[in-house]
């Protein structure tokens, strides 16, 4: 990843007929999310007599101990979170899960994505005696929803009545002291499936890559607008949601936020990654010696576009292992400081080559430059720069935290004042016409794209300061 972008979160959950060790399962499921988010995370356990739920700032290694996982009662239900915040500051209590307790049942939220109408809401719920311990939205929702529960009576009818009042993405889990509730907003701007173990444990996740990581079977995506219930009884679906607003699947998941061993909605992400790269080696051929592929996402479009254009591909990178993904790393600094230690050129692929060097995407342009002189100081003759995404030019109000045009380099300079910007001997970017094809050429799937054509699917937040809450 070439920019500085920050992606939201991933959820996970699990829900059991007979008690075990849940929170076992779900540390392996935030694992294979952990590329989601890396701020915080945190798992809830419901026991036989209470809600269990331990949080804190770091990697999913760091926050569960050996001994902090022996400490978790056995259960029939957990949900667990990694999160990159895009409403709310960085620190501890913005970690989730969010648990409310209340006369109506507790509740324990675990939430991706991002309300466009989270101020209107909170000071909705401020002004009629709400009291907030966090800076997130996900908070916001939980009173939301705890509200139309002691109004309705039912909790199925609160959830219904409460995405009536949300705007924006959200991809949800909620755990009550008898039942799993997974849903997905209308737009389904972000992920979430569900599937089953050998156990006959039902599993909920925002990746396919978190069942595979459980030994779960996967079922199928929930739809966008859906509500699924899981309980005693099994499985039930409410779609009375379903197809009340256009689908919005964030075109950026399958670009850089998922895992490639992923399939979302169908769609394969590994391949729609080698179709972006054999797209790019159409649009933008180039005598050049091997083609290398910026770690992680890159590699695939990278094996696409050399398998279109004939050119060797090459390992050009060598990836430390032990340092999470610059772009969601929060502050600059931070950011730049890993770039330095992250990623190694690889000079046997690289010296006296002209070398085509293949990316998920330009933000700012910084770490792209960096990159860059990485190659040119192992000997790179060439760097010719493909990017499997078109330019940003807009801000993204639906989890991802580009909350302005300010910090966007395109939105200041044209392609080819950024190639030289970045040292790049070319550079060439997906065009928008390729974007849904090299997903879904069936047409089957509808998939936003705003951040780069400005075609917003809702309205838009008159704030999009990602710590608005902080500055009240």
């Amino acid at each position: 990843m070439t920019g500085e972008l920050h992606e939201e979160c991933g959820v996970f959950g699990i829900y059991s007929s007979v008690p075990s060790n849940v929170a076992h399962t779900v540390y392996y499921g935030l694992y294979a999310l952990q590329h989601r988010g890396q701020e915080s995370c945190g798992i809830a356990v419901c026991g036989p007599d209470n809600i269990q739920i331990h949080k804190d700032i770091g990697l999913v290694n760091e926050v569960f101990t050996p001994d902090c996982m022996e400490n978790f009662s056995k259960g029939t239900i957990a949900v667990g979170h990694v999160r990159y915040g895009t409403t709310g500051d960085s620190g501890r209590a913005n970690a989730q899960p969010i648990f409310v307790r209340h006369r109506v049942g507790n509740m324990a939220t675990v939430h991706n994505g991002n309300l466009v109408n989270a101020a209107e809401l909170r000071r909705e719920l401020e002004l009629s005696g709400s009291i907030f311990h966090t800076t997130s939205d996900t908070e916001i929702i939980s009173y939301i929803i705890t509200r139309e529960r002691i109004r309705c009576g039912s909790d199925i009818e609160a959830v219904l009545s409460a995405m009536n009042l949300l705007e924006g993405a959200y991809s949800l889990i909620l755990m009550l002291s008898d039942k799993l509730i997974a849903l997905r907003d209308k737009n389904g701007f972000r992920p979430l499936c569900f599937g089953k173990n050998e156990n006959g444990d039902y599993i909920i996740a925002s990746e396919s890559c978190a069942l595979n990581a459980v030994d779960a079977e996967f079922i199928r995506d929930i739809k966008p607008g859906e509500i699924v219930v899981f309980d005693k009884a099994g499985v039930h679906s409410v779609d009375i949601n379903c197809g009340k607003a256009e689908e919005s699947i964030c075109i950026f998941e399958y670009i850089y936020f998922a895992r490639p061993d992923s399939v979302i909605d169908g769609v394969s992400v590994h391949h729609s990654r080698l179709k972006a790269g054999e797209f790019l080696a159409e649009e933008y051929p180039v005598n050049a010696d091997v083609v290398i592929g910026v770690p992680d996402s890159g590699i695939d479009a990278a094996i696409g576009y050399s398998r279109r254009s004939g050119i060797p591909y090459g390992i050009g990178f060598i990836k430390n292992k032990y340092i999470g993904r610059t772009f969601i790393s929060p502050g600059q600094k931070t950011r730049e400081d890993k770039v330095r230690i992250k990623l190694n050129p690889l000079s046997e692929t690289i010296s006296g080559k002209r070398v085509v060097l293949v990316d998920d995407s330009i933000v700012r342009g910084t770490t792209s430059a960096r990159i860059v002189k990485l190659l040119r100081d192992a000997g790179a003759k060439e760097v010719h720069m493909r990017i499997t995404s078109p330019p940003f030019t807009n801000p993204c109000y639906y989890g991802t935290d580009v909350d302005s045009r300010e910090n966007l380099i395109a939105c200041k300079y044209t392609e080819e004042e950024i190639r030289k910007i970045i040292g790049a001997d070319s550079l060439g970017y997906l065009k928008l016409k390729y974007l849904s094809r090299f997903v879904d050429e069936t047409g089957t799937h509808g998939y936003c794209t705003a951040c780069f054509d400005g075609k917003y699917k809702t309205n838009i937040p008159k704030t999009s300061n990602k710590n608005v809450f902080e500055i009240i």
